[in-house]
Parts: C-alpha cells; structure tokens; sequence
C-alpha cells in the first residue's frame, strides 16, 4: 500500500457513489462509466466493481464522494440505500493507493464552487448541503432540520416530496426554503444540484444551477495542494 503524499497525484480516480449508481472517472478520460449499486451494495462489492470497469485505467490516488455523513475523512454510519459493512472499511488498503473520503454534496459542492461564499443544495434523493467560504469547504446536515407540520426539508425537497406533493408545489417549497437559508446563511451565490434540478421551470433569485458532473471535478480538486 503506498503512504499518504502531501503532493498532488498524478492520476486520481473519482467515485460518486449512489443509492442507484456508481460512476467513474479518471485523470485523462472523457467520458464516466458506471454500474447498478442498489440497497445491498456493501462496500467490498462497490470496490471490486470500480476494479473491474477500471481495469484499463491507471490511477494513483482515489476520491470518494459518500452519501452519508463523513467525519474527518471516514463514514459516519452506513448508506440509508445502499448495504452494510461501509463503516470502519478500509478503502486505502482496498485500492492499493492514498484515499479521500467526503460526503457527495461536499464533492459536487468543491466541483461547482467559483469563489467567495457559496451554499450548495442537492435535489437528488435526499437533499445534500454544503457551503464553502473563501475555498474552505464546510458539510452541513441540513436536510433532517425540521421545517414544516412535523417534517423535515429532505421530506419536502427530496424525491419523496417531489413525488408527494407534485413538481408545481415542489417548486415552491425549493423557492421557500432557499429564501430562507440564504436570509440566514448569506451566500452570495446559491448552487442547486443533484437530478432534480431539471424539474425547475425558474430558478430562484441568487441561484445557478449545478450539474452531478461536477462531482468529478471536486473529486480531483481534493487533491489540490
């Protein structure tokens, strides 16, 4: 197994793990591959088929984006979709090579990010959230705060409320709860992510959209000095 640098890999490997798909991509490659995860996918299955639909790829250094909360650079607790065995695993001996964990909103966060204050939210599954403050990247859990009759902000941006309340009121609750995090928060600019993004006719005031692409350029920005 090859020690931790403090210099930039040459060749990174970035995965963005999925409750529906893990997807790849190298140094030097131009397109993504992917593969079905799923509510079993531990995380010994998740290595072996990036080893496998990477075979042709060299790399020397891997990024994971991780769909759960990360604390200093190692999984909290397991997916909520995906299997067991992802806490206290060893990705660094798995893959032979130096290894950074983040949780995947802080990874397509750092990927999107162009300067001063940034606050980013993911419309995907569940509802990812990060900010980042003149280049320093801060995870935050927002998506289990409380916000309406009981539930929480995931519970009405997430997919579920997407499909419980119908895109037209979903769009509405999206514009609300921006407003209020940007009253609270003070970013001067907001990036919407994740897959449902797409699903906005207009965006909010203060908002761009992002694109789960740059998952894979925050992966290789991990690895800047």
């Amino acid at each position: 197994m090859k020690p931790a640098s403090k210099t930039k890999p040459k060749k990174i490997l970035v995965i963005d793990v999925g409750g529906t798909h893990i997807k790849v991509l190298a140094t030097g490659q131009t397109e993504h591959r992917k593969f079905n995860s799923g509510p079993r996918m531990t995380a010994a299955q998740m290595v072996k088929g990036v080893k496998q639909i990477t075979r042709d790829w060299k790399y020397d250094a891997v990024s994971i984006g991780y769909p759960g909360p990360v604390i200093h650079g190692k999984p909290l607790h397991d997916p909520r979709n995906l299997g067991k065995g992802w806490v206290g695993f060893d990705f660094q001996k798995a893959f032979g090579c130096p290894v950074k964990i983040v949780n995947d909103a802080e990874m397509q966060a750092l990927g999107s990010y162009h300067g001063g204050r940034m606050l980013f939210l993911g419309l995907g599954t569940g509802l990812g959230s990060a900010m980042i403050v003149k280049g320093v990247v801060q995870p935050m859990e927002l998506a289990h705060l409380p916000y309406k009759k009981g539930k929480t902000y995931e519970d009405y941006l997430g997919l579920r409320g997407l499909q419980r309340l119908g895109k037209k009121r979903w769009r509405k609750h999206v514009s609300d709860v921006v407003d209020r995090l940007t009253a609270a928060l003070e970013p001067d600019y907001v990036v919407l992510g994740g897959g449902n993004v797409k699903e906005l006719k207009k965006l909010p005031p203060k908002c761009e959209a992002g694109s789960n692409e740059n998952a894979f350029l925050g992966g290789f920005r991990l690895w800047n000095p």
